[in-house]
């Protein structure tokens, strides 16, 4: 027993003296987001537990995820936040690490990306927090934010339509709620619909369930 304990002691201490050693991170992401395009829907969940919805509006662009810079449509797969900030024009700003490892292979057999902005795509993923290049032919800046200063028509035209060029849009006060529930590197999942089996294969059942009813 002394020799395994003494074993296990000398061991731990060459972990602590390796830099190369990374060490588990202590605790996950207490929340994550679900945005279901065809619902208009941005759900919070904590585990198993729903914790808030919201009514949201998305690119003008039309059904299908977003492929290139200027097609207004709201991008589709798994994302993280990478950032956020005051907007003059959206009230605050929740960045997302759009275009992500899929948007990028498809761009590439699509010809719309270089092998190079390919590779530079995938070595932002890997960081802690990367972003990726934002000026590519695939877009960028896409995010979570609010409608800037409201007026009755304002809130009309985001209550009844998908208005914004690509971003996921909210009121400025759920906006301003929202924030509470985020933080670097909370994953966000955006589905198109509840036919998105992929996507959806990494959701508990119990919001199947929820957006069903």
């Amino acid at each position: 027993m002394p020799n395994l304990l003494l074993k296990l002691l000398v061991s731990w201490a060459l972990v602590l003296a390796n830099p190369l050693v990374e060490a588990a991170p202590s605790t996950e992401f207490p929340y994550e987001l679900i945005i279901i395009k065809s619902k208009r829907l941005l759900i919070v969940k904590k585990g198993r537990q729903i914790i808030k919805r919201y009514h949201a509006a998305f690119g003008r662009g039309g059904v299908g995820g977003k492929r290139v810079e200027g097609d207004k449509h709201t991008p589709e797969g798994n994302y993280e936040v990478v950032g956020f900030w005051p907007s003059h024009k959206f009230h605050y700003f929740i960045h997302l690490d759009y275009p992500s490892r899929g948007d990028a292979l498809v761009g590439y057999k699509k010809g719309l990306i270089s092998r190079q902005e390919l590779l530079h795509i995938y070595r932002a993923q890997q960081e802690k927090n990367g972003i990726p290049p934002q000026q590519t032919r695939l877009g960028g800046f896409i995010g979570i934010h609010g409608i800037g200063v409201e007026t009755r028509k304002k809130l009309m035209i985001h209550r009844n339509f998908d208005w914004t060029r690509g971003c996921v849009a909210l009121t400025n006060t759920e906006i301003d709620e929202l924030r509470q529930f985020i933080q670097l590197g909370t994953p966000v999942t955006i589905l198109n619909g509840f036919d998105d089996k992929d996507l959806l294969a990494g959701i508990k059942a119990e919001l199947s369930v929820f957006l069903t009813n």
